[in-house]
C-alpha cells in the first residue's frame, strides 16, 4: 500500500522524468547512505557516521522509512530523506533529536509526531523538480499516516566556527520562532551571541522551505559532536501546512 499510493501519486503534477518512493530492501538503504555521504561531507564537511566506508548510517537508519527520488530514464538516486515515526521511535527509544535536544516540552506531542532527517538532494538535480517531488511524497506519506506533527534538525557547516548558523539563526528568529510550549534547549549549545554579526547570510535552502510552509524554529541551535555541524530543530504541525497548501 505504501509504495503504490507514492508511486501513483508523488509524480502526479510532473512528467519531468522523476519518481519517488519507498526504498525497498538493504541494497536501496545503502544507496541512500552512499548519498548521504558524498552530500553532508563535501558540501558541509560534516563527519558521516557509520561503520561502513563511504556510508552514512547510524542506529536508527533501520528504524526508519527511506523516501528517494530517482530519474526514471537512469534509475539514478537523486535525493533521499528518511521518517522516524512515533512507533518506531518508541521502539528505537528516542528520537534522533533527543541526541542533541532537550525536547521535553515536547513529551505530549510524541504520538503524533514524526522526525524527517537527513534530508539530501544530489547537486546537480537541484534545479530539477526531484526536491518539489519528494517534499510531495513526505507530505503525501505523513497525512495518510495521521502525523499531525512533523519535526526535523537541519545540520548547518561549520567550518567558519559557527558564525554562518549563528547568523542564520539571528536572522529568523523574531518573527519564527515556535509558541514556548514548542521550545527545544541544545545539550551543546552554540555561542550565538558571541558568534553573530547581524550581517545577511544566504539562508541555507532546506531552512527557506520549512519556513516557507509554515515550519518554526524551537530554539538556538546545537552543536553536534557526532555530525559536527550546528543543528537547528524545526517543527511544523502539520495543519499550518494544510492552510498553505
Amino acid at each position: 500500500m505504501d509504495q503504490e499510493l507514492l508511486e501513483r501519486t508523488a509524480p502526479a503534477k510532473s512528467n519531468a522524468g522523476f519518481r519517488v518512493t519507498l526504498a525497498r530492501g538493504t541494497h536501496e538503504v545503502r544507496a541512500t547512505q552512499r548519498l548521504r555521504y558524498h552530500v553532508f561531507g563535501t558540501e558541509i564537511e560534516a563527519r558521516p557516521q557509520g561503520r561502513i566506508p563511504g556510508h552514512d548510517c547510524d542506529l536508527y537508519d533501520p528504524y526508519c522509512q527511506h523516501l528517494v527520488a530517482r530519474e526514471a530514464a537512469s534509475e539514478e538516486l537523486v535525493g533521499s530523506l528518511r521518517i522516524l515515526s512515533p512507533g518506531a521511535a518508541e521502539r528505537v527509544g528516542s528520537y534522533h533529536a533527543e541526541n542533541i535536544f532537550d525536547i521535553g516540552r515536547l513529551r505530549k506531542l510524541r504520538p503524533r509526531m514524526a522526525e524527517v532527517g537527513r534530508v539530501c538532494i544530489h547537486p546537480d538535480f537541484r534545479g530539477s523538480d526531484a526536491p518539489a517531488l519528494l517534499w510531495r511524497g513526505l507530505v503525501d506519506h505523513l497525512l495518510t499516516r495521521d502525523h499531525q506533527i512533523l519535526m526535523s534538525c537541519v545540520p548547518i557547516g561549520i567550518a567558519d566556527g559557527g558564525r554562518h548558523a549563528a547568523n542564520v539563526f539571528q536572522q529568523i528568529h523574531a518573527q519564527q520562532m515556535a509558541p514556548i510550549d514548542y521550545r527545544v534547549f541544545p545539550l551543546h549549545r552554540l555561542p550565538v551571541g558571541h558568534l553573530a554579526d547581524h550581517r545577511h547570510t544566504v539562508m541555507p535552502r532546506l531552512i527557506e522551505d520549512y519556513l516557507r510552509v509554515g515550519a518554526w524554529v524551537c530554539g538556538e541551535p546545537a552543536w553536534n559532536p557526532d555530525f559536527n555541524t550546528a543543528d537547528l530543530m524545526l517543527i511544523l504541525p502539520m495543519a499550518r501546512l494544510a492552510r498553505r497548501r
